[in-house]
C-alpha cells in the first residue's frame, strides 16, 4: 500500500502522463492517496513559510483540502460541463483524485529549510504543480489539445486568484489599523 502511494508520488513528480491514464491508479485507495498528498502539500508549504513567518501548520493542511476541492470543481465544471471534447465523460471523483495526484511536486517544499531557499523552491514547485495539472487535465478529460488543457487549468487558476484576492480585500476592513 505504501509502495503504491510512493509510486503515485514519484510518477507525479516525474510528470509521467501514464499515472493518469492507467485505471489501476484510480482504485479504492486512490482518493485517500490524493487527500494525503494534498494535506502533506499544505503542511510542506507551511514548513517552507515558517522559515520566514510563523504559519499554522494544521490550518495549512485544512486550506490545502479546501483548495483541492475548489481546483477540482472548477476543472470539472470548465472541462467537463462547459467545454468538453467528444470523449470527455468522467466522474467528479476521478477529477478530484487526479488533481490531488498533480499536487505531489508540492511535497518538495519540505526542502525549503532556510529563508534563502523558500522563495525559489515555492516558485519552482508551483510551476511544477501547474505543469502536472495541465498533464493530468489532458489525460483524464481525454483532451486532444495541450492548449485546451492549459486553458482549462489557467481559467481555473484565474478564478481561484480572483476569489482569493477578493477574500483578502474583504478582510482588509477588519484589520486594526491606526488612522493617524
Amino acid at each position: 500500500m505504501f509502495g503504491e502511494f510512493l509510486n503515485i508520488v514519484f510518477k507525479s513528480i516525474k510528470l509521467d502522463r501514464t499515472l493518469y491514464s492507467d485505471n489501476k491508479n484510480f482504485g479504492e485507495a486512490s482518493i485517500y492517496f490524493a487527500g494525503l498528498i494534498m494535506i502533506l502539500d499544505g503542511i510542506a508549504g507551511a514548513v517552507a513559510a515558517n522559515t520566514v513567518i510563523k504559519t499554522a501548520i494544521a490550518m495549512s493542511g485544512l486550506t490545502a483540502i479546501l483548495t483541492w476541492f475548489v481546483w477540482s470543481t472548477l476543472i470539472f465544471v470548465i472541462g467537463v460541463k462547459l467545454f468538453p471534447d467528444k470523449n470527455t465523460k468522467i466522474p467528479f471523483k476521478k477529477v478530484l483524485t487526479a488533481i490531488g495526484f498533480a499536487h505531489a511536486p508540492g511535497l518538495l517544499r519540505f526542502f525549503a529549510i532556510t529563508p534563502e531557499l523558500m522563495v525559489p523552491i515555492i516558485f519552482l514547485t508551483q510551476f511544477w504543480i501547474f505543469a502536472a495539472l495541465i498533464i493530468s487535465t489532458k489525460q483524464i478529460l481525454n483532451l486532444k489539445s495541450n492548449l485546451k488543457s492549459f486553458g482549462i487549468v489557467f481559467l481555473s487558476f484565474l478564478i481561484i486568484a480572483f476569489l482569493s484576492i477578493s477574500f483578502v480585500m474583504s478582510r482588509m476592513d477588519m484589520l486594526p489599523v491606526n488612522n493617524i
